[in-house]
């Protein structure tokens, strides 16, 4: 995958990788998270960057940048994810119905759409534990709501474009609701607080 990769300070100890899409984050990140140095500290994808944090007396910026340089990106698509959730689902979503007009099929359709697809964390972000999920395929791709909603209780799984995700609380959100869920998303004495991460793979179930 080739494409335009800029490399910019993030504060004493840092780098930013800008990349064209997510599609080019994803790939990069998975062949730095698999080929890490010592002197990484933390590695942090988003939708069109990576973050950097180092031990500057371990991995000085300048062998870090030719790192992040050098490093072919892998697809992740082949890339084994480093383990898999399963998520219980009941498809119980205030926006269910809205989603499967939305997007041409019955509402059965969009729940054994969501189920049977492999998704993956592409990133964290928005709230402690929410990670943003994607899959090989757009078939379930809507816009997010017009009028974002004021309160969207802890555990609503949504969809909003690419993405599907779960609200580990209670907060505002504007994604189209098409279940909820009893998995606690955070658990700040856990280790680690966040049950999903940047690479892990997830299974919706049905429980309905």
């Amino acid at each position: 995958m080739t494409g335009m990769r800029r490399i910019l300070p993030l504060g004493e100890a840092g780098l930013l990788v800008e990349l064209d899409d997510l599609d080019a984050v994803l790939a990069l990140y998975e062949a730095l998270d698999a080929s890490r140095p010592a002197g990484v500290v933390d590695l942090v994808p988003a939708a069109r960057t990576i973050g950097l944090t180092v031990d500057p007396a371990v991995l000085p910026l300048s062998v870090a940048t030719g790192w992040l340089t050098q490093t072919d990106p892998v697809e992740p698509v082949t890339a084994a994810p480093r383990r898999t959730v399963e998520i219980p689902v009941r498809y119980d979503g205030e926006d269910l119905a809205e989603v499967a007009t939305l997007l041409g099929m019955p509402a059965a359709e969009v729940v054994a759409l969501h189920t049977s697809s492999l998704w993956r964390v592409a990133f964290c972000g928005f709230a402690p534990g929410f990670g943003y999920l994607v899959t090989d395929h757009d078939r379930l791709t809507v816009p997010r709501r017009p009028t974002p909603r004021t309160t969207v209780p802890a555990g609503s799984v949504g969809l909003a474009a690419e993405f599907s995700g779960i609200y580990p609380r209670s907060s505002p959100g504007g994604w189209q609701l098409i279940g909820s869920t009893d998995v606690p998303l955070w658990d700040p004495t856990a280790e680690p607080p966040a049950l999903l991460a940047p690479g892990t793979a997830v299974r919706f179930v049905d429980v309905s």
